[in-house]
Order: structure tokens, then C-alpha cells, then sequence
């Protein structure tokens, strides 16, 4: 008589690594505010960080290959006149990324090929509705250029960022929003409130759908749907230990699994794997990363494993599936950002004998094409995301070379908006290296100058010296004191 006494799963050994500190991020003054954000997103292209700064609010875009120390005067990203909240790079065009900040502005931005070689101050669209600072900005999953954001003044917008008009507002929250998420094909939208209710709400005309008060604790709690439409929540209980839950839209209030933690003060960001099923809990605050399996047999959360760092975290990013490095049969990577000015790399991976490409491992995944428009999803449209195979690996696309800024026109298309004649003329394309020598040029002609200016002022004050003798012999003399006239080429 046999039976099975551990579960069989392919993903029981999953096991995370450090990357060395020079594969890291160093010297970077992490944000210090006390918001509940994870203050960094990433994509295949780059990583962005919002960080302290003076005099407004600012963040760091670093293209992956800038690994190491990185300089005290880099570049920033910087048009905000109150501090950075929240950053999301756009899901269908990895060049763009949107921030909100406490001065009530909504700015989207475009992030050159080659990262930024001088601070960016000038957005290619400011979106202004709210009231008081924005907290959280959101992309729709499949719609191209629609943008949620959610303030301080219980307002919740979605946005065409094509043509920077409000499509909807939604105006059902007492109290701060502290999360929003989108269904698998954007149709439903599920926002946790301080009011402690989580709300399934219809995005297009804002009418609530189903709510229920989700943990009982008075701090904040994080909601995201499932792939499948389940719906898995983390807070506090009413003695302030940490819970995750998992739930049913259609009975919000009866959780399948409800499971108790710790007595940690941190938020715990729930970051959702949905090609594997994986959850990952990672607190602010925590040391570790927690690490969750999803399936449909009791007890429907399994726990795998815990991994461990010595320092806490300040925030953390995931890479999308697409950047993910399937020769080493990598499932995820996680940017943690500490409060030493480190942005530590970890890599999860699930150890395997062959070196050729794990299909069980990596089913199709979201691509960076969008389903729909902004205008065919605002119509009722309703698909799925475009789904790309990772088997030959995946390559980010060139950006496209300009962008125009024009109300009522799509300005975050990947095709440049020209005319077909313009369009179709050879675009010049810029090296890093070039762009390096050319710093390296406007330096060294900056010393000259510097250097010419110097010797000026003392020619200068060298005649004004020789004009101030005056000739001793008088109008008529032999001429012996007078001071020869300066050959041009001396001044």
C-alpha cells in the first residue's frame, strides 16, 4: 500500500539568490517617505526608483546594464514640485512611465533608448484632476494608454493618456484608497479603502459590483486579483497581526482561507505570478520574501519557502515575466531597495538537470502588445492580453524616435505619428558611445574657454597697467618712455 505524503508540486524547490554587489545598485538615496509604496517598478529596459531630492520630488530611470556604484549626480527624472508617490512604467510601451506625486499632478514620461544623459523636467503630458496628492497610478492590462489614479481625495480616474482626457471618474470611497488592481482583462477593478472594505467595482461606470469588509485591523491593506478571478488580500487583524486571505468575487465576505502571519507592523505587498501561480509576500520593513503556491486542492495557499536577507527592505520591484533569463530557468526577479542607498538584485529559480528550454515552466506569458484601444475598451470591448512565447527569449523593441505632445491625438503610440512620407525617411540612430564622446568633446572645450578667459583678463590688466605711465618726455619728446603698441596677436 503506497500513498503521497508531500504534495507534488514542480515548483516545491524554488530557491533565491543575492546577486554580488557590483550586479547590484549602490549609492542611491532611497525615498523617505513614510507612504505605503514600493518606490520602484521595473521592466525588460529599466529600473526606476523614486528618491529623495531638494526642492521637489524626483526619481531615478537606470537601464539595466548601469550596474554598480552609481554617481551621486546622475541624472533624474524630475518635474514634480512635491515629492514622488508612486511610478509605474506603461505595460505596452516600455519607454513610458507615469508618476503621481503630493503636488496633484499626474506626469507621463518618455525615457530615451539609451537612459537619460541630463535631468528630465519636461513631461509629455501633465494629467490634472485631483485635489489632494496622488498616491497610486495604475496601467490597464490590455487597453492601450489608459491610466488609473487614485488620490488623496477619495477620487479614483481613469485616464486616456493619448489625448490627456479624463474618460471616467469614479467617486464611491469614503476614505483613502490604498490599493487598486485590474482583473486578467481589465474589466472588473478591486480597490482596498482605510473605510477597512475591499470593492469589485466596474471600471467604465463606476458602479459597485460586490464589497465586504476585508481584514479588521485599522492599517492598510493590499488586494489583487488572480488570473482565475480569485481575489487574494493582505492586512491586520484586530490585534494587529498580519493576515493574507483568499476569496471569491461573488462572496467577498466569507474568505476561503484566512491565515495569521506575525505581529510585524510592516505592509506586506502581495506580487503575483500569474504564468505560475506563485505569490510572493514581501513587508516593508521585512528581512524576507515569503513565498506562496495558489492551486485549486484544500488548502488553496500552499506555503513553499522563506528567503532570508540580512538587511530590511524599504521597497521592492518585480520584473515582468518577459525579462525574466529562461536559460537558467529563472521564474522571477525582485529589485529590493534597503535603507543603506542599495537596490539588491535577487533572482528565484527552479533547479533543473537540462539546459533546454522548460515549456512547464514557462507557458505563454503577457506580451508589451496592447488587445485594444482606449476608445474600443471605453465602447465595452473586453479581451484577453496578447500572449507571447518565450521559447527563443525575448528582445525589448527600439523605442520609437520622437514623440509629439498634441490634445486629442495619441502621443504614446509606438509608431512616430508622422506622415507616411516623413515615416518613411531613415531615422538617424544615436550610439551610447557616441553620446559619450560628445560629452567628452563639450568638456574639454568648456576647459578651453575657462583657460582663454583667464588669459584674457590678465592681458587686460596688463594694458590697463601700460596705459596708466605716462610718458615722461611730453608732446614732442624723443619718444624713449613711450610703451610700444601690443602686437594683436598678443591680446
Amino acid at each position: 500500500m503506497s500513498f503521497r505524503v508531500v504534495r507534488s508540486s514542480k515548483f516545491r524547490h524554488v530557491y533565491g539568490t543575492a546577486l554580488k554587489r557590483e550586479q547590484c545598485y549602490d549609492n542611491i538615496r532611497v525615498s523617505k517617505s513614510s507612504w505605503d509604496s514600493t518606490f520602484c517598478t521595473v521592466n525588460p529596459k529599466f529600473l526606476a526608483i523614486i528618491v529623495e531630492s531638494a526642492g521637489g520630488g524626483a526619481f531615478i530611470v537606470l537601464p539595466h546594464k548601469q550596474a554598480g556604484r552609481i554617481a551621486a549626480d546622475h541624472p533624474l527624472v524630475g518635474g514634480h514640485k512635491g515629492p514622488v508617490l508612486d511610478i509605474a512604467f506603461c505595460p505596452h510601451n516600455d519607454n513610458v512611465i507615469a508618476s503621481g506625486s503630493e503636488d496633484c499632478v499626474v506626469k507621463v514620461w518618455h525615457i530615451p533608448d539609451h537612459g537619460l544623459v541630463k535631468t528630465l523636467t519636461e513631461p509629455i503630458v501633465d494629467l490634472l484632476y485631483h485635489q489632494r496628492r496622488v498616491g497610486l497610478v495604475l496601467w490597464h492590462p490590455t487597453a492601450l494608454n489608459v491610466l488609473l489614479t487614485a488620490g488623496s481625495d477619495n477620487q479614483v480616474v481613469i485616464w486616456n493618456v493619448g489625448t490627456g482626457e479624463a474618460l471616467v471618474h469614479i467617486d464611491c470611497h469614503p476614505d483613502i484608497i490604498y490599493s487598486a488592481c485590474f482583473n486578467w482583462d481589465g474589466s472588473q477593478l478591486l480597490t482596498t479603502c482605510k473605510d477597512k472594505k475591499i470593492r469589485i467595482i466596474n471600471p467604465r461606470t463606476g458602479v459597485i459590483e460586490s464589497d465586504a469588509v476585508c481584514h479588521e485591523g485599522s492599517k492598510a491593506t493590499r488586494a489583487i486579483f488572480l488570473r482565475h478571478g480569485l481575489v487574494f488580500t493582505t492586512g491586520f487583524s484586530k490585534m494587529s497581526e498580519r493576515q493574507y486571505s483568499l476569496r471569491t468575487p461573488d462572496m467577498l465576505s466569507e474568505p476561503i482561507v484566512m491565515v495569521e502571519l506575525d505581529t510585524s507592523n510592516g505592509v506586506m505587498f502581495p506580487l503575483y505570478d500569474a504564468d505560475t501561480n506563485l505569490i510572493y509576500l514581501c513587508g516593508k520593513g521585512d528581512s524576507v520574501i515569503r513565498y506562496f503556491e495558489i492551486t485549486p486542492e484544500p488548502p488553496f495557499v500552499h506555503y513553499i519557502n522563506t528567503f532570508q536577507t540580512p538587511d530590511p527592505q524599504r521597497g521592492i520591484g518585480m520584473m515582468p515575466k518577459r525579462g525574466c533569463d529562461v536559460s537558467i530557468c529563472e521564474i522571477s526577479r525582485f529589485y529590493r531597495l534597503t535603507n543603506s542607498g542599495l537596490c539588491q538584485v535577487i533572482t528565484m529559480t527552479v533547479p533543473r538537470k537540462s539546459e533546454l528550454f522548460q515549456e512547464d515552466l514557462y507557458p505563454d506569458t503577457i506580451g508589451d502588445s496592447s488587445a485594444c484601444t482606449a476608445e474600443e475598451w471605453m465602447e465595452g470591448k473586453d479581451v484577453d492580453p496578447i500572449l507571447i512565447s518565450l521559447k527563443d527569449g525575448y528582445k525589448p523593441p527600439e523605442a520609437k524616435i520622437s514623440i509629439s505632445v498634441n490634445r486629442r491625438r495619441n502621443v504614446l503610440d509606438k509608431g512616430s505619428g508622422k506622415s507616411s512620407k516623413e515615416a518613411a525617411k531613415p531615422q538617424p540612430e544615436v550610439s551610447d558611445k557616441t553620446l559619450q564622446d560628445f560629452a567628452d568633446e563639450i568638456r574639454k572645450l568648456k576647459a578651453m574657454i575657462v583657460k582663454h578667459e583667464n588669459r584674457i583678463r590678465a592681458l587686460e590688466a596688463e594694458v590697463a597697467l601700460s596705459k596708466s605711465n605716462v610718458d615722461e618726455d611730453g608732446p614732442g619728446g624723443d619718444g624713449l618712455n613711450a610703451v610700444p603698441p601690443m602686437a594683436s596677436d598678443e591680446v
